[in-house]
């Protein structure tokens, strides 16, 4: 995954992209979430792989593991 997504500050103000792309991490969640296929999402971007989608999947599961959650006291 660390060959594939990269973040540096000079490029989309540091977001994560794969590497040697300006295609954000983000963008590929967001395609999957509303529905298209890998396929679709390689059609769309060819400099897309199929590895570079599966690295970015592993990136966002990687990070939202590690994720904490605070409860809120409920309000009365």
């Amino acid at each position: 995954m660390k060959e594939r997504i990269i973040i540096d500050p000079k490029i989309l103000v540091g977001k994560p992209v794969v590497k040697g792309t300006r295609i954000p991490v983000t963008l590929i969640i967001n395609l999957l979430a509303h529905g298209y296929t890998v396929d679709r999402i390689i059609e769309a971007y060819p400099v897309l792989t199929r590895e570079d989608i599966d690295a970015a999947l592993s990136y966002t599961e990687k990070r939202l593991d590690r994720e904490e959650v605070h409860a809120f006291p409920a309000e009365a």
